[in-house]
Formats: C-alpha cells, sequence, structure tokens
C-alpha cells in the first residue's frame, strides 16, 4: 500500500507542476491580449508577422485553450485527492464506541439544555 501512496503522491507533484506552468502562460496570454483602451498589445505595425485581427483570434484561441486545460487539471487533481485506503473508511468507525451521549429513542440526538442563568454581581463596596 506504501507503494500505491508514493506513485500517487509523485503524479500529484507532476500534475501540480504542469498546472502552474499552464496557469503562468495563461496568465501571459491574457496579458498580451489588447483591451478597449490598447493594454499590453504588440505593437501597431502593419507588415508585422500577425496582423491585429489575426493576433487578436491567435490569443483568443490560446486563452480558450489554457483556459480548459487549467479546468480538467483543476477537476483531475481535485479526484486525485482521494485517498483510495480512507475513501473505504467512515468517519464513525474512529469514534470510540462508549463516547457521546446516549441517542434518544428514534436516532434523534437529544434537545440541548438552556444555559443557566448567570449568577448575580456582588454590590460594590466602598
Amino acid at each position: 500500500m506504501d507503494a500505491v501512496r508514493h506513485f500517487l503522491h509523485e503524479w500529484r507533484l507532476v500534475l501540480l507542476v504542469i498546472h502552474v506552468c499552464v496557469t503562468s502562460a495563461m496568465i501571459v496570454v491574457i496579458l498580451l491580449q489588447r483591451s478597449e483602451g490598447g493594454g499590453l498589445g504588440m505593437g501597431g505595425r502593419s507588415d508585422a508577422l500577425f496582423s491585429v485581427r489575426g493576433q487578436a483570434n491567435i490569443l483568443s484561441r490560446m486563452t480558450a485553450i489554457f483556459a480548459t486545460i487549467f479546468f480538467v487539471l483543476s477537476l483531475i487533481m481535485a479526484w486525485s485527492m482521494t485517498d483510495p485506503v480512507r475513501a473505504t473508511r467512515s468517519i464513525m468507525d474512529r469514534v470510540p464506541a462508549g463516547s457521546g451521549a446516549p441517542a434518544a429513542p428514534g436516532g434523534m440526538a437529544p434537545a440541548p439544555t438552556a444555559p443557566a442563568a448567570p449568577a448575580q454581581p456582588a454590590a460594590p463596596t466602598r
């Protein structure tokens, strides 16, 4: 069972590194996009490798791709955090047999009692 846990730990670490790289790339691509006010867009020359329109399309596609990868990796990482050893046990298995208040008939817990009234403060003395 230790080999399985070690493998899962290593796999989670690889997923985390990939997730951080995808997140960083997505941040860079989003910051490169041209906003309404110009943003951090790359140059405005017409003879550039990408036109403004082509650049916007490529950056939008890259954003969508990175966002999809980010979402899928998030789901995989959340799913992988379940430990197969712990998933088969209930939290109630860890409760000692004789602990707690006795259950009321019907399986209902007893109603909480009202707290006692505080004592009257003593009169101040001079």
